[in-house]
């Protein structure tokens, strides 16, 4: 933003409630759920207002200079390469316990007694729904910039129809997993590096809502 904000500090007070929040909540603390409800409400309410000062900033108040865009560039790449660390992890969990299991998980991958998810089917469509939006959301990209608005709409809402119809089959494959993010480290690691993604895919569902809303 151009001018002092206080959407930064409320956004990490409320993702700091989020996370403490939803780990006392998983072991039963009280107070765990109001706390996480907080931190989901203050997250949600900051993305409001935040959205709001910039595009007011931007459409409005032509204070986004050369200097200004540079800035949020910067802050974007920024924002990418902490994503990147952030799931790293979750793989460097995946692949130290897959390729060297140990003797408390059977000493084999998967642990013994977990039955797999065959990845020929939910997880094949998600991946397919996945790469489409994808390329659906760079057609929108080139078509915003060369003024084409009716290519826009309409590459914009099939990345949207491709984004809900994943969450939904994400939310229906956890529904139908034989594990649970309980059984050992298998079930840790599936459920928290998908789980995050699919967390990922939903909120860049509502920022496309919005860009869509901006250019109806």
């Amino acid at each position: 933003l151009v001018d002092p904000s206080p959407w930064p500090i409320v956004a990490s007070m409320g993702a700091l409630s989020l996370t403490i929040g939803g780990v006392m909540f998983m072991h039963n603390f009280s107070g765990g759920g109001q706390l996480l409800s907080l931190g989901v409400i203050t997250v949600l309410y900051v993305m409001g207002t935040w959205w709001r000062d910039i595009i007011r900033e931007a459409a409005f108040e032509g204070q986004h200079t050369s200097v200004v865009q540079e800035g949020l560039r910067l802050g974007m790449i920024l924002f990418i390469v902490s994503e990147v660390m952030f799931f790293f992890a979750f793989f460097w969990a995946f692949f130290t316990s897959s390729l060297t299991p140990v003797f408390n998980i059977g000493g084999v991958w998967p642990p013994v007694g977990i039955e797999v998810i065959s990845p020929w089917g939910l997880p094949l469509l998600n991946t397919i729904l996945l790469l489409s939006s994808g390329a659906t959301v760079t057609w929108a990209h080139h078509a915003i910039v060369g003024g084409l608005k009716q290519e826009a709409q309409t590459s914009l809402y099939l990345t949207l129809t491709f984004a809900i119809y994943f969450t939904t089959f994400q939310f229906l494959e956890y529904i139908e997993a034989p594990f649970s993010i309980s059984d050992g480290v298998y079930g840790s690691t599936f459920f928290m590096a998908t789980g995050f993604h699919g967390f990922h895919v939903i909120i860049g569902t509502i920022f496309l809502t919005i860009c869509a809303i901006r250019l109806y």
